[in-house]
């Protein structure tokens, strides 16, 4: 099998969790490529070389075009805030790199839409880091759906919440710049729409609404400043197949660390999932006897692929950063001309145009087409 050579850009949060799947999914699947960890940038040279001893990087860069012209570099993962995303992708692919950049795309539609453009004129594979997608349980769910195992369905509710905006002293920082988006929206909407889009489709229209529950943040050296972002957003929607839904976002939910509740009812049962407790799902269906009916907790386990690469026996469950191993995976299977169980940029253009949707209906006070 040919090598492939990675370069990596930022090392915060899901930057390390790229270094750990890109270090990790040749040991769990076995059939992919081996790996090479090349190249490593951070806006800091001395935390760049650091990083890259610490994930075993070849070499370190304060520069990350130096990352994209190195020629041992097949494939970029793009783990920077999100207005670099698309200076950084547009210029990878245009050197003949395959990407990987996590969500969303760029705060700009019309960026989106130039980051789309460059992955067609390059033929690359150009993918986007909605890992949820990827857990056996969304993907056995998506199975029962498919086999009509709560008949039909008439209606969806997804709501992601976390924390991490709660305290009114949390200090200003970038994602309360406008430059970072519009908050909530495209910094956690995206994630749900993720999973409405692999498991329903398109979303046809939204009425939004939107709230700062804190209008300014204390500045470090002193000062406050305005938040420009909206930490909060509701949203009614209607899928292309004609059903009805609703979209709960808020970053500033106390209690809340990684939430991401999804209800689907249908003619026939329901099913209702919650990332929390993502090694398990509960399912309803009619077809049971009137007297044992009820939510059953279905376990993941080694039967729902691929589980069954991480560990022999149910029960013990997956993490986090063992969902951004599958969507590795997924990733090298598309380099290789493969079909893949991913989100790609011509799919992510259409959550972006969800999402810008969404703003335009808080601004306008309407409900608004999506397409």
């Amino acid at each position: 099998m040919q090598m492939i050579g990675v370069g990596l850009i930022g090392t915060g949060f899901m930057g390390k969790c790229h270094a750990l799947a890109w270090t990790s999914v040749r040991t769990v699947f076995g059939d992919v490529e081996p790996v090479r960890l090349v190249h490593l940038a951070e806006a800091n040279p001395d935390l760049a070389r650091q990083r890259a001893s610490e994930f075993g990087f070849e070499k370190a860069s304060g520069d990350w075009r130096a990352l994209i012209e190195d020629p041992a570099v097949d494939v970029v993962s793009i783990t920077t805030p999100n207005q670099f995303h698309p200076e950084m992708a547009i210029a990878a692919l245009e050197a003949g790199k395959h990407v990987w950049c996590e969500k969303p795309m760029a705060p700009s539609f019309a960026d989106a839409e130039a980051m789309l453009a460059a992955a067609r004129r390059s033929g690359k594979a150009a993918a986007l880091g909605y890992n949820y997608i990827q857990s056996p349980s969304i993907r056995h769910i998506r199975t029962l759906l498919n086999e009509g195992a709560i008949g039909t369905v008439n209606h969806l509710r997804v709501e992601m919440d976390e924390d991490f905006m709660a305290a009114p002293e949390t200090p200003f920082n970038w994602k309360h710049e406008a430059a970072s988006g519009y908050g909530a929206l495209d910094d956690f909407a995206v994630h749900p729409l993720s999973l409405v889009k692999a498991l329903f489709g398109h979303v046809a229209s939204v009425m939004c609404d939107m709230a700062k529950p804190y209008a300014d943040r204390a500045v470090a050296g002193g000062g406050r400043r305005a938040v420009e972002t909206y930490d909060i957003a509701s949203t009614l929607v209607h899928l292309d197949n004609g059903v009805s839904g609703t979209l709960l976002v808020n970053r500033s939910a106390w209690g809340r660390k990684g939430r991401i509740a999804v209800q689907i009812f249908g003619s026939k049962g329901s099913i209702l999932f919650d990332q929390e407790r993502f090694n398990e799902f509960q399912l309803y269906v009619t077809a049971d006897r009137a007297t044992e009916q009820g939510y059953r907790t279905i376990l993941a386990a080694p039967v729902h692929k691929p589980y069954d690469r991480f560990i022999p026996a149910p029960g013990h469950g997956l993490g986090f950063n063992d969902l951004k191993t599958i969507e590795c995976r997924e990733l090298i299977r598309r380099i290789r001309g493969e079909e893949a169980n991913l989100i790609e940029f011509d799919e992510g253009l259409e959550i972006e145009r969800t999402v810008h949707a969404m703003a335009r209906s808080f601004e306008e006070r309407r409900w608004v087409d999506v397409r």
